[in-house]
């Protein structure tokens, strides 16, 4: 079909549309979501909003952290698990005679654990209806996820909530009831579940259904509860009377358009706030079509006719404008890519960054500038990332890094929002991260208070868990290839979010490998894997690598690549300390000795186990996950650092090869690293080789 054709076709769409409007009211619409298991946490990542500590693992919603695998981190924890699209529950303007509200119903199944059979349950869960999908800071502790101190029962809030609260604060009844809670967390009404036999976060596991209806023509809604014998099992019938009912006019309450999901906080007190199952059933108002629509109806044939030419000129123009300006594919490319993030205007962003002025340059690297910026519309502070044009492979670096991350959900990645190709101008937008990054606060200038231990462990389990997703949760296997100190950023709390994919590669099943052209490898000293100065790829081994460079980095206080006491890299100074059984020496003084004894021994044994000199001794990211947690404990590492052995000696396997390059201006190229690096071997006792029988060769 030609482009006239095409502009033809939409108008005429457009006409129906309008004489849609014009003709009668709208009617509703249903739509229903079913999930009954959350088993595929990389998949249901891409298609919720997963806000604050909130996670998808073990196979459901764990709302707030579970403690399996944050056993140090769970206490005074929010988050939020939401529809990423929302839905439009009234009809008319707020100050019109329609009385419309939708109905909804919806079901869940809910595991609320207390942790320890004398421990004390805290603080609960929510089914919430939101403006918007954004967690207020502060919203831990009896504010459930919803609110905070400063806007706990401010209309503004625009929020209802179903609330299963399990620790009692001055304005409840008890520590185990039902309430209706509108924008605050003080319910307007609350039913006590003690009289019904229901225990919500008991000491042993149970599983409760929870079933919500909400009448939007009488304004009615109902909450139901009941016990579920196995987590497995079949749903049971729905009781046949309500535990609250109350009336309900969302009208005078929500936002017209808002987000479905749930919310959950801890305290000083703490539970598992887990969704194992949820269906959900909403009969929405359509959005209008616009009002110049029925102009367009009503102007006859005549203006639709020099509306047609117009668009037809318009098109054809614009098309010729872009083709030459920037080729055919990239805007197509961009367009057609999987996931969620949405195109910014070059004019907006340039007012956001106040024409990018130098002062609100964030950081600068081989591929790009980026620069803070603030979206005054939105009410949103963004970083915004802007590839050098004289970057020779720019547009294939933009679109590598766009197609990898667009659809990349972890709570400690960065988080991409959009894009923006304009005039061969190639840019990125992503949350902007206030505490900057840790290499920031580990080398920054001296005044600044040192990196608390309790803050740079938590760093640690972060950037763990991410680089598990990366590797083993996501949907392809995501070599990062550039993982270092720069490179991880944080945010307001000090929660570690991984970023900078410029380099990352996925890999299908057909691909083991990305060769770039002359096979020359760049990479920043120390936390390049040795292989990858033979192979010039990259791989799932390489990135635990440098992983590892991180962990000895945080412990140390001292960069990778830093010459200590005789040595040329960090971590032969760590292993010859270990050697010497004064592992500890290694921690950084600045700490003054304010640090766990336990952690720090474990997070220097894991660095020097991920620092292996062969790929396939280095333990693979559940382990690490594993050991960083202490549910496991750190794997051997021998006294002498072991010999590198060239990879021909040593089958790699097939997984993540990946060609290695990096951002960072500090960089050096194989054949000058593979220099330094084999004076080293020759000149450390580090480097001793043994045989088989540990004799020496």
């Amino acid at each position: 079909m030609g482009l006239t054709a095409k502009l033809a076709t939409v108008i005429v769409l457009f006409c129906f549309a309008a004489a849609a409007v014009v003709s009668g009211a709208q009617n509703l619409k249903t739509i229903h979501h079913e999930y009954s298991s959350f088993n595929d946490s990389a998949y249901f990542f891409s298609i919720f909003e997963v806000e604050g500590s909130a996670e998808i693992s073990n196979g459901a919603f764990q709302v707030t952290p579970e403690s399996a695998s944050n056993a140090f981190d769970f206490y005074n924890k929010s988050g939020r698990v939401l529809l990423p699209q929302p839905f439009k529950l009234w009809d008319g303007d707020i100050n019109s005679n329609s009385n419309r509200v939708a109905s909804f119903n919806t079901s869940f199944l809910v595991n609320l654990f207390r942790l320890g059979s004398s421990e004390t349950p805290g603080e609960g869960l929510t089914f919430v209806i939101a403006p918007d999908k954004d967690l207020p800071p502060g919203s831990q502790g009896q504010y459930l996820g919803l609110t905070n101190s400063t806007t706990d029962g401010n209309s503004s809030n625009q929020l209802v909530a179903v609330e299963l609260d399990t620790f009692k604060e001055d304005f409840d009844p008890d520590d185990n009831h039902i309430g209706l809670n509108i924008n605050s967390v003080r319910s307007n009404k609350t039913v006590s579940l003690s009289r019904l036999g229901i225990v919500i976060a008991p000491p042993v596991a149970k599983f409760y259904n929870v079933w919500i209806q909400y009448d939007g023509v009488n304004k009615i809604i109902d909450v139901y509860i009941a016990e579920q014998a196995e987590k497995e099992g079949a749903t049971p019938p729905r009781p046949s009377s309500p535990v609250l009912t109350s009336h309900l006019d969302l009208r005078d309450v929500i936002n017209q358009n808002s987000y479905f999901g749930f919310s959950a906080s801890t305290g000083t007190s703490r539970q598992l706030n887990c969704v194992l199952r949820w269906n959900l059933t909403v009969e929405y108002f359509p959005e209008e079509k616009h009002p110049w629509l029925k102009i367009v109806l009503g102007a006859g044939v005549p203006a639709l006719v020099l509306l047609l030419m117009g668009a037809v000129w318009l098109g054809c123009y614009l098309r010729k404008k872009q083709l030459g300006r920037s080729g055919p594919n990239i805007t197509g490319a961009l367009k057609s890519l999987p996931g969620t993030a949405r195109e910014f205007h070059f004019k907006d962003l340039k007012k956001a960054t106040n024409n990018f002025d130098s002062k609100n340059k964030l950081g600068q690297g081989g591929f790009g500038v980026v620069y803070r910026g603030w979206l005054s519309t939105e009410n949103l502070e963004v970083a915004v990332k802007w590839f050098s044009r004289e970057s020779i492979k720019g547009q294939d670096d933009f679109l590598s890094e766009l197609t990898i991350i667009n659809r990349l959900r972890h709570k400690h990645l960065v988080r991409l929002l959009g894009w923006c190709h304009k005039n061969g101008k190639l840019l990125l937008v992503y949350d902007y991260m206030p505490k900057g990054s840790l290499d920031q606060h580990l080398f920054g200038s001296a005044d600044r208070e040192p990196l608390s231990w309790i803050l740079r462990y938590k760093i640690i389990s972060g950037v763990a868990s991410a680089l598990h997703y990366l590797h083993n949760e996501y949907d392809q296997t995501v070599v990062h290839r550039d993982l270092k100190a720069s490179n991880i950023m944080l945010d307001a709390d000090f929660n570690a979010r991984l970023g900078d994919f410029g380099l990352a590669r996925a890999l299908d099943n057909e691909k083991t490998s990305y060769a770039e052209a002359e096979g020359v490898l760049m990479g920043t000293v120390g936390y390049i894997a040795p292989e990858c100065f033979h192979t010039s790829k990259a791989t799932q081994h390489s990135d635990v690598y440098a992983f590892g460079a991180v962990l000895m980095e945080v412990v140390c206080g001292q960069r990778p690549g830093t010459k200590i006491a005789g040595f040329h890299l960090l971590v032969d100074w760590v292993w010859s300390l270990y050697r010497e059984g004064r592992l500890l020496e290694a921690v950084d003084e600045r700490l003054g000795g304010d640090y766990v004894v336990e952690e720090a021994e474990r997070t220097l044994l894991l660095g020097l186990a991920c620092s292996h000199p062969i790929a396939s001794e280095r333990p693979k990211t559940q382990a690490i996950v594993q050991i960083i947690s202490g549910s496991v404990p750190p794997p051997y590492v021998p006294p002498f650092k072991p010999a590198f052995v060239w990879p021909a000696m040593v089958p790699m396997g097939a997984e993540g090869m990946s060609q290695a390059t990096s951002l960072d201006t500090n960089s050096i190229t194989t054949s000058q690293f593979a220099s330094e690096w084999t004076q080293q071997c020759l000149s450390r006792e580090s480097y001793i080789a043994y045989t088989t029988d540990n004799s020496l060769v």
